[in-house]
């Protein structure tokens, strides 16, 4: 009885799932609930945890991208939370579940664990759940502890991913590391050094914000649609800019000229 009624849940999820269509979310093409086999549109460029560690010994994503990536990651994240007839909790945010198509669009993928809670609990901020889900260094520490989960537990994997975008490093102790630089005046330590021309005010802008995202507190953490996706469009513009100011000066653009072959993608 316990196997159908999870069964049944399953399929009510991927039949919502399915009918989602967002330019930041990676299209669900079909499903094998029986052997839990998701089968999703195919992405160009792979993973984003695969780009930034350069996977195939590719180039490093230059900063202007990497703001462009983050804001589409809000953006995929916020229709996620403000799904019908119910929110949706990622619950698995991480650099591997974000996939990149050949313009460098990211979409959100690997929605499994999502869980649907009730508009009138996410309204009141918080849901029990019996067991936790997802990757270790990107749960919400309260979600851990409590089986609490909102929306605002998503906010918190999303701040440790905007800081692995800016360092490219492991997510394990990644916070204490960056906040440990910024306190010590060495921040653009912990920026990845594969980017060479990094805009130092606005980065430290970005990694702000990523911090307080990853706040230990619920309570702490942005607001997603008020707070965080303004600030990450901000920083998209300035990155556009850059890039039409380097057409116009050089007739050169590193979002243009990032590219790849296929063989360099699929590479192990």
């Amino acid at each position: 009885m316990i196997n159908l009624y999870c069964m049944l849940i399953n399929a009510l999820q991927i039949e919502i799932l399915s009918s989602m269509r967002h330019p930041n979310m990676v299209l669900l093409l079909g499903a094998c609930p029986e052997y839990g086999c998701l089968v999703y549109e195919y992405m160009d460029y792979g993973s984003l945890e695969d780009r930034l560690c350069r996977r195939g010994n590719t180039k490093p994503i230059p900063w202007n991208i990497r703001f462009r990536i983050a804001a589409d990651i809000a953006t995929g994240l916020l229709f996620l939370h403000q799904a019908k007839p119910e929110p949706l909790v990622h619950r698995d945010l991480k650099p591997g579940n974000i996939l990149l198509d050949h313009n460098f669009v990211s979409k959100i993928s690997d929605v499994g664990l999502a869980r649907l809670v009730p508009q009138s609990i996410a309204e009141v901020t918080q849901y029990r759940m019996t067991s936790t889900a997802g990757t270790f260094c990107y749960i919400d520490p309260e979600y851990q502890q409590t089986g609490m989960l909102t929306t605002k537990s998503d906010i918190y994997s999303f701040g440790i991913l905007l800081l692995q975008i800016i360092t490219a490093r492991s997510p394990m102790g990644l916070k204490h590391q960056v906040e440990h630089a910024i306190e010590k005046g060495a921040f653009q330590e912990v920026l990845d050094p594969t980017v060479t021309d990094w805009p130092v005010e606005e980065a430290l802008a970005f990694t702000q914000l990523a911090l307080k995202c990853a706040e230990l507190r619920k309570k702490d953490r942005p607001d997603l649609g008020k707070e965080i996706l303004p600030e990450l469009n901000r920083l998209r513009t300035l990155g556009q800019e850059y890039e039409a100011a380097q057409v116009s000066n050089t007739s050169y653009s590193s979002a243009t000229s990032y590219s790849f072959n296929n063989d360099d993608v699929s590479s192990p």
